[in-house]
């Protein structure tokens, strides 16, 4: 039997937190079966900051969170300076995403879905769709050389909410489910904020895909529209 491949996954959110909620119990999961995680924030998420503590200070706390998530799945984080609210729409930040996916040399990309009542997500969708895209092509001279990534996947998060139809069913196990809660908990607007109970949400929904693939925990995902195609001979 021939050895599995290690895989590459790289999580691309808008701020600090959005791929841990979404994806860590898949990316907790393959870093247990001895795939490489690695994270990527376009902003830190700064504007979220607990009431009474100074902005920049909750930077570098939430710039410390994503570096000790993924470092507890064997990985790495990287966070731009970007201030939170005030991702750029424009190719200099596809460039840069761009470089980052060249360096990481990702199997899979993870990113928002489309829609989204934050501009952040929605921004980041369009910026890692196109940004995937510049680091395939060989043409685009850029530091490193092109890399593709074969896979990408949208989350499901409760901002996203709008269209989104879970289409791939992520199944995982109770070891992987306990090192992303635990992983999870180094996150404060996770187990501190009072505007929404992310833990409380994203354990239960958690449980709920994973109940409804007929197992114990799920993440669920979309795919580009074009990629939706099922391919067999016959019923």
């Amino acid at each position: 039997m021939s050895e599995r491949k290690q895989l590459t996954i790289l999580g691309i959110g808008a701020h600090v937190g959005d791929v841990e909620l979404v994806a860590g119990g898949v990316l907790a999961s393959h870093y247990l079966k001895g795939d490489k995680i690695a994270t990527l924030a376009l902003t830190a998420g700064e504007r979220g900051v607990p009431e009474g503590q100074d902005v920049h200070e909750y930077r570098e706390q939430k710039v410390r969170e994503a570096h000790t998530f993924a470092g507890m799945l064997g990985g790495e984080a990287r966070v731009f300076e970007i201030p939170d609210g005030e991702i750029p729409d424009d190719e200099a930040i596809r460039l840069r995403v761009c470089d980052v996916i060249r360096e990481v040399k990702p199997d899979i990309i993870i990113t928002h879905h489309c829609n989204s009542m934050h501009k952040d997500h929605a921004t980041t969708h369009r910026i890692v769709n196109d940004a995937r895209f510049f680091a395939g092509l060989k043409a685009m001279e850029r530091e490193r050389p092109a890399h593709f990534a074969g896979k990408l996947y949208y989350g499901e998060n409760w901002e996203d909410a709008v269209g989104y139809v879970p289409y791939v069913y992520v199944g995982f196990d109770q070891q992987a489910f306990d090192l992303w809660i635990e992983a999870l908990s180094t996150h404060w607007f996770v187990t501190g904020s009072k505007s929404f109970a992310y833990m409380d949400y994203y354990q239960s929904l958690a449980r709920v895909r994973g109940c409804e693939m007929r197992g114990l925990y799920a993440e669920t995902f979309m795919i580009p529209a074009e990629t939706m195609r099922l391919r067999q001979q016959e019923l």
